[in-house]
């Protein structure tokens, strides 16, 4: 791997690392720990695992880290946020100074993925598929046969699919926190995130093939699930809980709704090499 990858790399570790470093600390010095903060802390520490996926597709150079990282950075940033600030009076000093440290690694995480010339020309494999040719059965890349697909198109599914979860969390707290009366409600809530993760399915699949109606579809179970999910929060958790967890899935529908926006009409370019192609070697000079 070139050297900026390998940079990127470790960089990746340290930045899953503070992510459950932060966490620790809020979880720690927090002043009224409860249900509500454990879900919203176990969630947030689970990005770390995030993180080590997106390491897993660096080093393979798969296209598909850019927007992953993107998705990862952008929401553990709020994720984490909104556990730093207590329900009254001011942020501990060393939530603060982690959550500062954790801000600036992922920035660098985006930079180095979006700005990096020799981390975009690492980035451009498919996964491995198995083939079946006159050279028998192996395991080849598996470049697509449709037509390059955009970058900011990939970034609104990988948005997309952060769906269910993000209605899942304020949904568990409102389960665990709400009395009976609110029970129904929050197994209604959940249900709501199965069936939107069911339908982002076919929507998925369908807009990296460059259909209109999938685009227009994706914007409208975004606009819905705001519809449902913000009003929610504020009536099961009131303004913090609305704060806390309707924030990042309004970041993560925007950036949705913005993928989509900049990929229509456009076209990526393949990078990828075909099986007529020399491929691409492992080491960069």
């Amino acid at each position: 791997m070139p050297q900026t990858v390998r940079a990127l790399v470790a960089l990746l570790y340290a930045t899953a690392a503070a992510t459950v470093a932060v966490e620790l600390l809020n979880l720690f010095y927090a002043p009224d720990p409860g249900f509500g903060l454990a879900v919203r802390t176990g969630w947030a520490a689970l990005r770390s695992l995030g993180f080590l996926i997106l390491v897993w597709h660096v080093r393979r150079g798969r296209a598909g880290a850019r927007p992953l990282g993107l998705i990862l950075a952008v929401t553990t940033v709020f994720a984490v946020g909104r556990l730093i600030v207590p329900r009254s009076g001011v942020p501990p000093l060393p939530g603060a100074l982690g959550f500062a440290l954790l801000t600036a690694l992922c920035l660098a995480v985006v930079v180095l993925l979006y700005r990096a010339p020799t981390v975009g020309a690492h980035l451009v494999r498919h996964p491995n598929r198995l083939v079946l040719d006159r050279r028998g059965i192996g395991w080849q890349e598996g470049v697509p046969r449709r037509p390059p697909v955009a970058g900011w198109t990939l970034t609104a599914r990988v948005a997309a699919f952060t769906y269910p979860a993000l209605i899942t969390v304020p949904a568990l707290v409102a389960l665990g926190e709400g009395g009976l009366r609110r029970v129904p409600i929050a197994l209604g809530w959940l249900a709501f995130a199965v069936v939107i993760g069911n339908v982002l399915l076919p929507i998925a699949i369908f807009l990296v093939r460059d259909r209109g109606w999938a685009r227009v579809a994706l914007v409208v179970v975004t606009l819905v699930v705001l519809a449902v999910d913000l009003p929610l929060c504020y009536l099961l958790l009131g303004l913090d809980g609305l704060v806390r967890d309707g924030g990042p899935l309004l970041v993560a529908g925007a950036v949705a709704v913005w993928g989509v926006a900049r990929s229509r009409g456009a076209a990526g370019v393949r990078v990828s090499p075909t099986r007529a192609e020399a491929p691409i070697p492992d080491t960069v000079p």
